[in-house]
Order: structure tokens, then C-alpha cells, then sequence
């Protein structure tokens, strides 16, 4: 594919059945400028300037190829496939919650197993998000060409300095806990808290949680009594850009996260040019390598922590890594050129 062909690709990301508004991406929005902040799957679409619907005779009329979400019990999932290839369109699929606990939470059903398995065999191709959502997806589609299954990292707009929300050194202080669910397991949320409290009590940095459970939360919170006067809760759900400004003045983000998600907490600590220690999700494997969770005990990470908040020199060697990784492969740019190179590759297998 050649670079005109590239920068000319566009893409249709549908969710069908599902509540988001529809998204022409013209352009990149700036923060707060949009319906939707361009992360997540409306990220694939405005990486490319492309367009985000639920509605599948919305995303016909965009005469592109369409990235199709699996959501709920697929239903509208399976329906909207067969109407985009009744239509001609090059469709690929992926699953709009892909940690591997989600995962699981959608397949303990029969008759919605039975759904996705046929969906993925039927389609063109499928993305993935994760390599081990790409591994499940290829073990269905064992007679199709392995091209047909592509693993492609959700993009972030670092390559916009709109998007660039790193606040200065010399304001930024304490541990920024990436995790907020308590009843997930694979989380681990409590040990990540216990960790984070130590550090402070080493320390003396204070830390942020974000509680949005209310009194449960304020009373399990409460339990591990923090130093006083150090921690800091954030109770009510901020704008996307409002909450990267409160993630950005911190010196870490810190979670132990077990899930093998996309990488959310990463992509936020990306966008705010601080490091993130621990989790495996896909961007975290890929941009903070260094400081991942992937095959390191809570101790090392523990002690990972403690140096980045003893050494500003460190933090810098961190981020720079992390954003030359990122640039290379989880930037607009880079994405936008990946999904263009898959769906040519799929259309043309497609056409053999």
C-alpha cells in the first residue's frame, strides 16, 4: 500500500444498537471540543478520519470499510453483519470489552457463544486490541488466512500537542491509583491501595483514589487507614480532559491490574507524560515496558514505584521511553497507517 493510499484510508467503526452519538471525524477534535474524546474504538475511527455510528444503514452510507463492535448478546451484532455483507462491505470484528475476564463473562452463555463464534468465522477479519484476543479470534478462524486477524493497539493522540496534557515538574506530587473496582478480581484494586499506602508511609507522597461508590467505598477506604491528611478521593465522574489535568500532577500512576485489557490507565498516563507502573494491558506492554506488570511480583513493582518517586531523572527516562515507543506504534499516525495495511491485506484476501 502505497502512502497516498494510506493517508486516504478511512474507516467506519459501528457500534450497532449501542447509545454513542454518531462522530464524522474531520479532524482530531481537541479536548472537549467533541461529543466523544477520540480513545478507545472512537480513537480507530479518528485515527483515520473516519466516522463513528450505531446506526448499520448510517455506516452503508459511508461506503468505507466498516470495524464492527460485538456488544451485549450480539444480536445486533449478527444482524448488521449480514446486512454490511449482503451490501458488499469489507467487515471486521472485534469485541468492545476485551480483558480477559470480560471475555469470559460474555462466552459463559450458550446461545451467545454459538453467536460469536459464527460472527468471527463469517466476517472478513478481526481486530484485536490485545494479542491474546488476537490468539482467541485465530483459533476460530483456523481455515481463514492469519492475515485476516490482526492485533492493533487502541491509538491515543500524542501526536497532537492539543493533546498533550503534562503539567510541570515542580507541581506534581504523589501516586495516582489507576484502578476503581473492588469487586474485580483480576483488578486487584486492595492490593494495589496497600502498596500504595506504604509508599506514602516510606514516603510521604500523598495518593489519589477515585471512589465512585459513595459511602461503601469512603468506609472500605477508611479500613486502611492512610496517614492523615493523605488521601486525596475523587467522587464524582470530570470530563475526560478535566480528569487527565488531575492525573497529570502526579509523579506516578500506580495499579496491579491482572486483566490483559487494551490499557486504558497507560493511554491516560501517556497523554499525561508520567510513568505508570504495573498492569498488563497491551499499551502497557508496549510503551512502559520498563514498568510493567507483565512477569513482576508486587514486591518489584513496590520497589519500582519507590524509586520513581525518589528520582525525577528516572521519571524523565521513563516517560521519553515511553513516549518514542508510543509514537512508533500507538500514535495516530502509526495506527491509522496499521488498520490501512489490514484492511488491504484483508480485501484482498477477500478477492483471491
Amino acid at each position: 500500500m502505497t502512502s497516498q493510499d494510506t493517508e486516504n484510508f478511512r474507516l467506519t467503526v459501528l457500534n450497532a444498537g449501542g447509545r454513542d452519538p454518531e462522530q464524522q471525524f474531520h479532524t482530531v477534535p481537541a479536548p472537549g471540543e467533541d461529543a466523544h474524546p477520540p480513545i478507545n474504538f472512537h480513537a480507530f475511527a479518528a485515527c483515520t478520519l473516519g466516522a463513528f455510528h450505531g446506526d448499520p444503514r448510517r455506516a452503508l452510507a459511508e461506503k468505507t470499510p466498516v470495524l464492527l463492535l460485538l456488544r451485549s448478546d450480539f444480536r445486533a451484532s449478527e444482524r448488521a453483519l449480514a446486512g454490511l455483507k449482503r451490501h458488499g462491505r469489507t467487515v471486521a470484528v472485534s469485541l468492545k470489552e476485551t480483558g480477559l475476564h470480560q471475555i469470559a463473562q460474555h462466552l459463559r452463555d450458550p446461545s451467545k457463544l454459538s453467536r460469536f463464534m459464527k460472527i468471527v468465522a463469517d466476517a472478513d477479519g478481526c481486530i484485536a486490541t490485545t494479542p491474546e484476543a488476537a490468539e482467541l479470534y485465530q483459533r476460530i478462524r483456523t481455515k481463514s488466512d492469519p492475515a485476516t486477524v490482526g492485533f492493533i493497539p487502541t491509538p491515543y493522540p500524542i501526536d497532537d500537542q492539543r493533546w498533550d496534557f503534562s503539567a510541570p515538574r515542580n507541581e506534581q506530587s504523589g501516586i495516582f491509583i489507576g484502578t476503581r473496582e473492588w469487586d474485580v478480581a483480576s483488578r486487584n484494586h486492595f492490593a494495589a491501595l496497600l502498596v500504595a499506602r506504604h509508599l506514602c508511609e516510606t514516603t510521604g507522597e500523598p495518593v489519589t483514589v477515585v471512589n465512585l461508590d459513595g459511602y461503601k467505598g469512603r468506609r472500605l477506604l477508611g479500613e486502611l487507614k492512610f496517614p492523615d491528611g493523605k488521601l486525596r478521593l475523587i467522587e464524582k465522574w470530570k470530563l475526560y480532559p478535566d480528569y487527565l489535568r488531575d492525573v497529570a500532577r502526579h509523579k506516578i500512576v500506580l495499579q496491579l491490574d491482572r486483566s490483559h485489557v487494551p490499557g486504558q490507565i497507560a493511554g491516560d498516563a501517556l497523554l499525561c507524560r508520567i510513568p505508570c507502573v504495573g498492569g498488563d494491558g497491551a499499551i502497557e506492554r508496549i510503551a512502559f515496558s520498563r514498568t510493567c506488570g507483565e512477569g513482576r511480583s508486587i514486591n518489584e513493582l513496590a520497589s519500582m514505584a519507590l524509586d520513581l518517586l525518589k528520582n525525577p531523572d528516572l521519571r524523565e527516562a521513563v516517560v521519553s521511553e515511553s513516549q518514542e515507543r508510543a509514537r512508533d506504534r500507538l500514535s495516530f499516525q502509526a495506527v491509522g497507517a496499521q488498520l490501512a495495511n489490514f484492511f488491504a491485506e484483508t480485501q484482498a484476501t477477500r478477492a483471491s
